[in-house]
């Protein structure tokens, strides 16, 4: 284990650490928590120059009620607008005198922001984004990110992707918060407060629901003291969590969208799968990659046949649920040939399964990104957000390499074995035809 540094802050800046232990692994990752409940990661990454930090927000669009639909991303927005301490021209220039790469993104359970920029420019760097996580939220800019954010609304509509994933979570998720646009409605967004804004910011950026997160050229007892000093004054949210209910079971049927001004037509099957962080993860993964993707089964014998444009397979993992859906897309008039295609493909895997060869293909490919991404800090700094996310604690190259070794076909055949996709599922159907009568 690395060792813990002593601390060497000022009292009321100290915050308290604590070892991470990771099972049957061995780590190389320091934590400390503040006094305020701030949750702070580190990763050194030796002989790295460069250095990624950022703030992972478990704020997202299941987190919003009702009224409040589509104001995690519109925060998101918002928290580049402006503190009391910088306006949006400062912070939009201090980026640019770090020679930040940096972004940020919402999605259904969490909002990120990051920064990445020479190991020599950490510190001013994670200055930069603790300011940016309190907004001042000023009236004006509020008023003209709200047109910014309708326009985004207005375009997204004019994509197929986009409109499809959104239906498929409406069927899924049906009355649920995951059913929530991440972007919100026309409707809720032009009606929403500032206030409304102000409030979830209070409750979902307190920091019991904050982590920060470092990786690269860093020395850890820097990062606790930089948080100590940038975020140690950050106060706890004043009332208690919202709850939402867990997922209804998934239901079977059909459910149509029919979308005139598109010229494709979209087939999902749609079976229960598990949540984000289960065992199952990795052998879902990998289940992808053989069904769908290049050099897969549906390539070889949907797509090369001319059957669609293009047919896999897509793990929904959220914290408390998943499902997995087989979709096929192409034109309208071949929903019969996609749908039967798909259902094809998924009866011969699940009775003959993937052989070694096409198992260890994939797993190469896996070794070639892992490697890449462990020497990458920014790639990295996602990664341990998606393990905080998924599993509460973070886990080195070398553990997620092992479990991609531990994936063999017998592994997806029992996946397969408790989790059927050959039986009755949901059958979604989305583009210009009314498609099944």
């Amino acid at each position: 284990m690395l060792a813990l540094a002593s601390n060497t802050e000022p009292p009321h800046f100290c915050p308290t650490a604590r070892q991470v232990r990771i099972p049957a692994m061995q780590s190389t990752f320091v934590e400390h928590y503040l006094p305020n409940g701030l949750r702070v990661v580190c990763e050194v990454m030796p002989r790295i120059r460069s250095a990624a930090l950022g703030f992972f927000v478990r704020a997202g669009s299941r987190n919003e009620r009702p009224h409040e639909h589509g104001v995690s991303h519109f925060l998101e927005h918002m928290c580049f607008k402006g503190t009391p301490n910088r306006n949006y021209h400062d912070i939009n220039v201090r980026f640019d005198e770090l020679g930040s790469i940096y972004n940020a993104f919402t999605s259904k359970e969490h909002t990120v922001y990051f920064g990445w920029v020479p190991a020599t420019r950490a510190s001013a760097q994670l200055e930069l984004l603790a300011d940016m996580m309190h907004p001042s939220l000023p009236p004006d800019d509020f008023e003209t990110e709200r047109s910014v954010v309708l326009e985004e609304i207005a375009m997204s509509g004019d994509s197929f992707e986009h409109q499809v994933w959104n239906f498929l979570h409406e069927c899924c998720f049906s009355r649920h918060p995951l059913a929530h646009e991440i972007l919100g409605e026309q409707e809720t967004v032009r009606k929403m407060p500032r206030d409304v804004m102000v409030d979830y910011h209070r409750q979902r950026y307190a920091p019991k629901n904050v982590s920060l997160v470092a990786a690269g050229a860093i020395e850890p007892e820097e990062v606790f003291a930089a948080a100590g000093r940038y975020c140690g004054h950050w106060q706890p949210a004043t009332n208690g969590d919202v709850e939402f209910p867990i997922p209804p079971p998934l239901s079977t049927g059909v459910q149509k969208q029919k979308l005139d001004r598109f010229q494709q037509q979209s087939i999902i099957l749609i079976y229960p799968s598990v949540h984000n962080g289960h065992a199952d993860g990795e052998t879902i993964e990998v289940f992808q990659s053989l069904f769908g993707g290049m050099n897969s089964r549906c390539y070889w014998n949907i797509v090369r046949k001319g059957i669609c444009s293009q047919a896999g397979a897509a793990w929904l993992s959220y914290a408390d649920c998943g499902a997995l859906a087989l979709y096929a897309d192409g034109e309208p008039d071949r929903c019969e040939d996609m749908l039967s295609a798909l259902k094809e493909q998924a009866a011969d895997v699940t009775k003959n399964g993937f052989t070694p060869d096409e198992v260890q293909r994939v797993k190469n490919r896996r070794r070639t990104h892992l490697a890449l991404e462990a020497e990458n800090p920014r790639t990295r700094l996602m990664q341990l957000a998606d393990d905080l996310e998924a599993y509460d604690y973070v886990r080195p190259p070398d553990a997620r390499l092992a479990a991609v070794e531990a994936v063999t076909e017998k592994t997806i055949a029992a996946y397969l074995d408790r989790h059927s996709i050959t039986g009755n599922a949901l059958l979604l159907s989305c583009g210009p035809r009314d498609w099944p009568q």
